[in-house]
C-alpha cells in the first residue's frame, strides 16, 4: 500500500508538471544588441552603512546611457534583485530611438548581514523583510540613501551623475518580492515613483501584500501607471495564489481608477515572460513623457460622493507646535489648540489663522455649545473650562484629567480620560450644573469622541488597538451596550490605527485621524474610504471637524500644521438640533 501511493504520488506530480506548458517568448529586438547604438556604461558598487537596514551589505549597479549629459538631471529608473531584463541592452535601444527619455538605471540588491563566523554560520538575508513588508523604510532606504550614494559618482569618463528627484521622471520594478517592494515604493512616495513595472508580483500574505487590493479600493487614488506581468502557472503554496492574487491587484487597480496594463500568459515563476515584455513595459510606462502621470478617477461611490474634483490638500498654517482639538462655531470660524505653546488658534472666515491671545492651560480639545460659549479640556489644570463670546472664563469641572470630549445639545458633556496606553480609560459624563460621574472605564487609551448625528450613540476611539467602540446614550445620560464597532486599518509598521479625534457629516459617515491619514466609516462601523494627509515624517493626523460657511471643509491638525479641504458633504454641529442619518446600505 505504501509502494502504491508512492507511485500515485510520482505520478500527479509528473501529471502536474507535464502542464505547465514550456515557455518560449519571442524576443523583442530592443532585447538584442545592434551595431551602431551607442553602449551606455554600467559600474558596480558596494554598499554597507544603512541607518534604515543597519549592519546590511549589498551590491548596486548603476547604468549610464551614452547620451547622458550632465548639465540636466536625468530620468530614473530603479530596479530590485540586481540587473535583470537585459535592462543596459534594452535602455541602449529605446534610449537611441527615443523610445524612452534618457534615463539611468540603479539596480540594487537585497541586503545581507554578513556572518562574524566564516562560512560556518548563515548570513542573514534580508530580502523578504526589505521587499515583502509594507510601509516606507524600502522607499526611504532608496530616496535617502542609495539615490544619494549613486548622485556622488561619477563615469568613467568624468561625467558627474545628476538624477531627477521628480516623480514624473521615476520608475521603480522588480520581479516576485522586488514586484511588491515596487509598488509599495510608489504607493508609499507616489511623489517620488509615478511608473512601476510588476512582474510575477508576490502580492500574498507573506508579510501583508495580500492587503493592497482592499487599500487600493478604498484609498484615494494616487499618480501612478503600473505595468503587470504573471502566468496562470505561477506559485500556488502556503501564502497564497501568484496568480490569482495579481488578477485580484489588476482589477482592484482598474477600479480605483489607475492606468494599468498586464500581460497574463500560462508560465510559472520565472523571469522568462517578464523579460520578453521588458521593452514592451518599458515603451508603455513611459509613453507621452514628459507629460505627467494623472490621477484617475476612483469607482469607490464615498470617494465619488464626497470629493470635489480638483481639490486637494491646502496647508493653513505651520509651526504651531503641536496642534490638537479643532472645532467650529455656528459661523463657521475654525479654533483649534497649540498644546505646548498654550495658546488657541482662530481661522476666520476667509481661512486665515490668528491667535486669539488666550492662556488655553495646554488645553487638548475645544468644542462650542448650543450657548455659544467655547470649551475647552485643559490637562494641565485637570479643568473643563467655558468661554463666553468676551473671552470671560469660567470653570465648569475640576479635577478631570481628560484629553478629549464631546458636548451635547442638551448641554451634557462627555470626557475621555486615558492613562497610558495600558492603563484602563475612564469616561466621564458632566453635566449642565457641573456634576460629574464615570460612565465606563476599560478601554486602551480613550481619546477622540463624538456623538452620531441624532446625538443618541456616541463614538470613543481606542488609540491603542485599531477599534472605534460606539455605546448608546440613556435618558439619564449614561451608557449602555458597549461594543466594538469600527474596524481601522493599520499600517505596516505600527501595532495599532492610533485613532485620534473623529467627527461625523450629517450622513452619518464617520471621518476618523488615524496614522493611514482619516478613514471614513459608514454608519455600520466598516472603512469605506481612506484619505492620505500630507504630514511630515513622524507625524499624523491627530484630530478633524468641519468647518467652514457651508461647514463643508475638512480641517484636520498634524504636528505642527492644519491643512484644509473642501468636500461635498456637511458637518454635523452639536448645537444645532439633531438631525437623523441615512439608512445604511447593508
Amino acid at each position: 500500500m505504501k509502494i502504491y501511493f508512492t507511485i500515485a504520488a510520482l505520478f500527479l506530480y509528473l501529471a502536474a508538471f507535464e502542464q505547465v506548458p514550456v515557455e518560449n517568448y519571442p524576443e523583442d529586438p530592443a532585447s538584442v544588441e545592434h551595431p551602431g547604438v551607442p553602449k551606455g556604461e554600467v559600474m558596480k558598487f558596494t554598499f554597507e552603512n544603512s541607518a534604515i537596514f543597519p549592519g546590511t551589505w549589498r551590491e548596486y549597479w548603476v547604468y549610464v546611457p551614452a547620451q547622458y549629459k550632465p548639465d540636466q538631471p536625468a530620468c530614473v529608473y530603479v530596479n530590485q534583485d540586481g540587473i535583470q531584463w537585459k535592462a543596459p541592452t534594452v535602455f541602449d535601444n529605446l534610449i537611441y530611438k527615443k523610445e524612452m527619455p534618457v534615463t539611468i538605471g540603479v539596480f540594487v540588491m537585497h541586503g545581507r548581514v554578513r556572518s562574524n563566523q566564516g562560512d560556518s554560520a548563515l548570513d542573514r538575508f534580508n530580502r523578504s523583510f526589505e521587499y515583502d513588508g509594507l510601509g516606507d523604510a524600502y522607499a526611504r532606504f532608496i530616496l535617502n540613501e542609495i539615490l544619494p550614494e549613486v548622485e556622488k559618482k561619477k563615469t568613467s569618463d568624468g561625467r558627474a551623475i545628476r538624477l531627477s528627484h521628480n516623480a514624473n521622471d521615476r520608475a521603480i520594478g522588480g520581479s516576485s518580492s522586488g514586484a511588491v517592494c515596487a509598488f509599495t515604493c510608489a504607493w508609499e512616495h507616489p511623489e517620488a515613483f509615478s511608473r512601476v513595472f510588476s512582474a510575477i508580483g508576490t502580492y500574498v500574505g507573506l508579510r501583508g501584500a495580500d492587503r493592497y487590493p482592499t487599500l487600493i479600493r478604498k484609498s484615494e487614488p494616487k499618480p501612478i501607471r503600473v505595468f503587470m506581468q504573471d502566468g496562470t502557472n505561477d506559485l500556488n503554496i502556503y501564502a497564497g495564489d501568484w496568480w490569482k492574487a495579481n488578477e485580484t491587484l489588476e482589477r482592484a487597480l482598474q477600479f480605483a481608477g489607475y492606468e494599468v496594463e498586464h500581460v497574463w500568459g500560462e508560465g510559472a515563476h520565472s523571469g522568462k515572460q517578464g523579460t520578453a515584455l521588458f521593452p514592451q513595459a518599458m515603451r508603455w510606462l513611459w509613453k507621452g513623457w514628459p507629460q505627467a502621470v494623472k490621477t484617475g478617477s476612483s469607482k469607490n461611490q464615498v470617494l465619488s460622493d464626497i470629493l470635489v474634483p480638483g481639490e486637494n490638500w491646502e496647508l493653513v498654517g505651520s509651526g504651531y507646535g503641536f496642534t490638537e482639538g479643532t472645532a467650529a462655531n455656528a459661523a463657521g470660524e475654525v479654533f483649534f489648540q497649540d498644546i505646548p505653546n498654550s495658546k488657541t488658534y482662530q481661522v476666520s472666515a476667509d481661512g486665515k489663522p490668528a491667535a486669539l491671545g488666550l492662556n488655553a492651560k495646554k488645553a487638548s480639545s475645544t468644542a462650542f455649545g448650543a450657548d455659544g460659549k467655547r470649551y475647552t479640556v485643559a490637562g494641565e489644570t485637570r479643568q473643563i473650562i467655558s468661554y463666553d463670546r468676551s473671552g470671560k472664563e469660567s470653570v465648569v469641572a475640576d479635577t478631570i484629567k481628560g484629553n478629549d470630549f464631546v458636548l451635547a445639545r442638551n448641554g451634557n458633556m462627555y470626557v475621555t480620560s486615558p492613562d497610558g496606553s495600558e492603563r484602563p480609560s475612564k469616561i466621564y459624563l458632566v453635566t449642565p450644573d457641573g456634576k460629574r460621574k464615570i460612565v465606563d472605564e476599560g478601554l486602551k487609551f480613550a481619546n477622540g469622541i463624538a456623538l452620531t448625528p441624532d446625538q443618541t450613540q456616541l463614538y470613543i476611539t481606542e488609540s491603542a488597538s485599531h477599534w472605534v467602540w460606539i455605546y448608546q446614550i440613556q435618558r439619564d445620560g449614561s451608557l449602555a451596550y458597549k461594543q466594538r464597532y469600527g474596524w481601522l486599518h493599520a499600517p505596516d509598521g505600527a501595532e495599532n490605527a492610533w485613532a485620534d479625534g473623529l467627527k461625523c457629516d450629517t450622513a452619518g459617515r464617520v471621518y476618523v485621524a488615524t496614522n493611514m491619514g482619516i478613514q471614513i466609516l459608514d454608519q455600520t462601523g466598516r472603512v469605506n474610504a481612506i484619505l492620505p494627509v500630507p504630514t511630515v515624517p513622524g507625524m499624523q493626523a491627530s484630530n478633524v471637524c468641519f468647518g467652514g460657511p457651508g461647514f463643508n471643509t475638512l480641517y484636520v491638525s498634524s504636528g505642527d500644521r492644519v491643512y484644509r479641504r473642501k468636500l461635498r458633504t456637511r458637518g454635523v454641529n452639536n448645537f444645532d438640533p439633531p438631525v437623523k442619518p441615512m439608512q445604511p446600505k447593508l
